[in-house]
């Protein structure tokens, strides 16, 4: 995370707020509001804006993932250059997905909520969305989870664990 808030303050932080920064970074697959909490942290935000920017990135993106990646999908599936990856990035999220498929709401929380690396809001959506979870279910269970990991995170970057 480092090198991320480097890259920002060498170049972009001319353009954009930190405040922005944090929700963008947020917004990253992979990275989410995990990453988020940590680049705010090192940017000197207070953990109330953190909270704010983090939780904002990491959600927005999840509508549109639960509502429109299976079709996005269908229409990638067959084209030659981007078939495979689709199928990679099905077949990855599926191999995840035992926990939230024998216990939908719960499993799906606590994939989203526990921050480890390769789980969170955007593999977490995908996996509801490969397995036909009811979208008003999802976006619960998601939401749940997301301030789950973000009460975890907010300890670690700056609380009880924080050195």
């Amino acid at each position: 995370m480092d090198s991320i808030v480097q890259w920002y303050q060498q170049g972009p932080a001319r353009y954009i707020s930190k405040q922005v920064f944090v929700m963008l970074v947020s917004m990253l697959p992979l990275i989410e509001l995990r990453g988020g909490i940590v680049v705010a942290r090192l940017l000197k935000l207070s953990l109330g804006q953190a909270l704010i920017f983090s939780l904002i990135g990491n959600i927005i993106p999840i509508p549109f993932i639960l509502l429109f990646i299976n079709r996005i999908f269908d229409w990638l599936r067959p084209t030659k250059h981007l078939g495979g990856l689709v199928r990679k990035m099905e077949a990855r999220a599926m191999s995840k997905s035992e926990s939230v498929s024998r216990a939908e709401f719960w499993g799906l929380v606590g994939f989203v909520g526990i921050p480890l690396p390769g789980t969170g809001g955007w593999t977490g959506a995908l996996i509801a969305s490969l397995l036909k979870i009811d979208v008003k279910k999802a976006s619960a269970a998601i939401l749940l989870g997301i301030a789950i990991a973000a009460t975890i995170m907010s300890l670690i970057s700056y609380g009880v664990f924080h050195m």
